[in-house]
């Protein structure tokens, strides 16, 4: 069976791209869901600081949820650059 090799090349290359585009997002949005659950967090403790204990814990299990969105995008990620199922379509595979 003939490969077509300047399109694996392609799809190598926008693979790439879209596995760093994918991490970068994930980290960014990351970033930006702890600094308001931080924020809300000490803007709720402030205001009623004998809820602190509680409001901690609730902050600590959606901080545990919310990290597991990056982690996601990193086994997609891993998953397109190592074992790209679209190569298996060109013939590659």
């Amino acid at each position: 069976m003939e490969t077509n090799l300047p399109l694996v090349a392609e799809l190598l290359n926008v693979t790439v791209f879209s596995a760093t585009l994918l991490l970068g997002l994930a980290a960014l949005a990351t970033g930006i869901g702890f600094a308001l659950l931080g924020g809300k967090f000490i803007d709720g403790a402030s205001r009623q600081p004998e809820l602190t204990p509680m409001l901690q814990t609730k902050m600590f299990i959606i901080a545990g949820l919310l990290d597991a969105v990056p982690m996601i995008g990193v086994a997609i990620a891993l998953l397109l650059l190592f074992a790209n199922p679209m190569l298996k379509i060109l013939g590659v595979q």
